[in-house]
């Protein structure tokens, strides 16, 4: 990966976008589609859609990756100035303890801490018990709750206070590469695409909103667009760190390419086709059996109105919906050449009905 693409990797997983509130990553996802996009709109959901027009009866094809990522929302100010919270998506009640977060206001982003009482003063009962969510607290350093709410208000999003950091070799941490690295992965592909002169199939690159509450803004794009090809980029369990038990998910590692499904959520012919185009472009893969739907916007998109040939490439994650995510770049160039590699692919495939 280049430093250039780096910087807006970087970019864009910095930027706040909990689910419901994903507009400042997609005003970067308009930016970066809009320099290659014969098309390029918004729709009521705040979905990003561009649009690379190929030729006449071409296949038209999707790729989604959705920018939202999990986060909080402010529900109670109590009188001394303390902000209780809830959870925008599946975050861990075990991490938030002791955490540095960002209130997002109409203001800018507020600093805050997440309270813990001290080790000292609890019994040893509670020492192994975890607060749930509705108890934890935010503590920005204000009086009591006129300062408090000068500052932030009732329903202003929340993100973890952290950013992208280079690891060793290609591995980087941070928070929300679920799955602002999918949405970073469509801005490229287009870009790619566009190199080639001529475009092959009728390409959409999707950015989708509100994955993590619901698979929502994949789910009217999708009817929106009415592609013939769906397929959705995101993360997937890598299980090579201790605790992981393969045996119930399989064996996932970060750097070695990307993770490609195989199941009732996939079709057929677009799998081998995927599988093809990585062996002759000689790049690495693995394999996921998903014996059922996959809970991520591929899901929906192969429901879509009267069916659509889907697949879901991901890339390995460690530590998914905490704030030190961790994956290779490799793997994000990988699935960039892959993907773009398939287009003309999916050009002379003539039918993904399975037979």
């Amino acid at each position: 990966m280049t430093e250039q693409d780096f910087a807006l990797l970087k970019e864009l997983v910095e930027t706040p976008s909990p689910s419901g509130f994903e507009q400042p990553a997609q005003r970067i996802c308009r930016r970066e589609m809009g320099q290659v996009a014969d098309e390029l709109n918004t729709d009521v959901m705040g979905n990003v859609i561009a649009r690379l027009a190929g030729p006449e009866g071409a296949p038209r094809v999707m790729l989604a990756g959705h920018c939202d990522e999990i986060g909080f929302m402010v529900r109670y100010i109590d009188d001394k100035g303390f902000i209780y919270f809830a959870p925008i998506g599946g975050v861990d009640a075990h991490l938030v303890p002791g955490q540095r977060v960002h209130i997002h206001s109409a203001g800018g982003p507020v600093l805050g801490v997440v309270g813990k009482k001290p080790i000292h003063l609890m019994e040893a009962k509670d020492r192994e018990t975890v607060v749930k969510l509705n108890q934890q607290f935010i503590d920005i350093g204000c009086a009591d709750a006129e300062e408090a709410r000068k500052l932030v208000a009732v329903g202003d999003p929340a993100t973890f206070a952290v950013g992208v950091e280079r690891l060793q070799g290609e591995l980087v941490a941070s928070r929300a590469f679920d799955d602002k690295m999918g949405a970073f992965i469509v801005c490229q592909v287009l870009k790619e695409v566009k190199k080639l002169g001529t475009v092959p199939v009728d390409l959409y690159g999707v950015t989708t909103v509100q994955e993590e509450v619901g698979l929502r803004g994949a789910t009217t794009s999708a009817y929106g667009v009415n592609p013939d090809v769906g397929i959705a980029i995101d993360v997937g369990f890598a299980t090579d760190f201790p605790g992981v038990e393969k045996k119930d998910v399989g064996e996932f590692m970060v750097g070695k390419g990307p993770i490609i499904s195989r199941g009732a959520n996939i079709n057929p012919a677009l799998f081998d086709l995927l599988l093809a185009t990585a062996k002759e472009e000689e790049i690495p893969y693995q394999l996921m059996g998903a014996p059922r739907g996959t809970g991520t916007d591929a899901n929906v998109m192969q429901l879509s109105r009267a069916g659509v040939a889907a697949a879901l490439i991901q890339v390995p994650l460690r530590y998914m919906h905490s704030p030190v995510e961790v994956l290779s770049l490799a793997d994000i160039d990988y699935t960039v050449r892959l993907l773009a590699a398939l287009m003309p692919k999916l050009a002379a495939t003539k039918s993904f009905i399975p037979n």
